[in-house]
């Protein structure tokens, strides 16, 4: 993925090229694998690049599969209108959508994956985990992993879950005002946090108790 040559020029001095996730986006490009994970802190650029990937496949910025454009309010950013596919991949065609008035959050995301698991293409998505508990991020990469086995998909996720940044054969970019950066996954700043905190969780409770 890179910068549209014939689209013009995204100023740097506004939102998002203020950005430098956004700024490397457009100066360097971005290769995408079968699956490409996303983590940084908030406010980094993190959705700011999964809305504008979405958007140059096709995919509306508020959810849904290919060709869906439902938006409730004009918040993503302009950069799709930039960006040009280096190589596209069609998204999966869903079949009928599962009832999800009678179950939680967590688990209406969990039944939608299973069931349409069995539809090759791209999936994404933006901090999934945000529903989702530990057994729940688990249950996830599984459900992901089924959709990778079968074949001709492709994975592309932002996430703060040190669970789901774990996911086999991931691409792990660590994003931050620098902008992004390849990075393993026992390296990023987001485990090492982790780990500190669960090895001795009162070392930071107590600046703040």
């Amino acid at each position: 993925m890179s910068q549209d040559p014939d689209a013009p020029a995204l100023p740097r001095g506004a939102w998002p090229g203020t950005l430098a996730p956004i700024a490397q986006l457009l100066d360097s490009g971005l290769e995408l694998g079968p699956v490409t994970v996303f983590v940084g802190e908030n406010g980094v650029g993190k959705s700011t690049l999964v809305e504008a990937i979405a958007g140059a496949y096709g995919m509306g910025p508020e959810g849904g599969s290919t060709g869906s454009r439902h938006t409730t309010r004009r918040s993503e950013s302009t950069l799709t209108d930039h960006l040009r596919l280096t190589r596209g991949l069609g998204a999966g065609r869903g079949g009928s959508e599962p009832v999800f008035h009678e179950r939680s959050h967590g688990e209406s995301f969990l039944h939608l994956v299973t069931a349409r698991s069995r539809y090759p293409g791209l999936w994404i998505l933006d901090e999934p985990a945000s529903a989702l508990s530990f057994t729940g991020s688990l249950a996830l990469i599984r459900g992901l992993q089924d959709i990778l086995n079968a074949g001709g998909a492709r994975v592309i996720l932002s996430t703060h879950s040190p669970i789901l940044a774990s996911l086999p054969g991931a691409a792990i970019y660590e994003v931050g005002p620098w902008g992004y950066r390849p990075c393993a996954w026992e390296d990023l700043d987001l485990v090492r946090d982790w780990r500190s905190f669960l090895a001795a969780p009162e070392r930071y409770l107590r600046h703040l108790i």
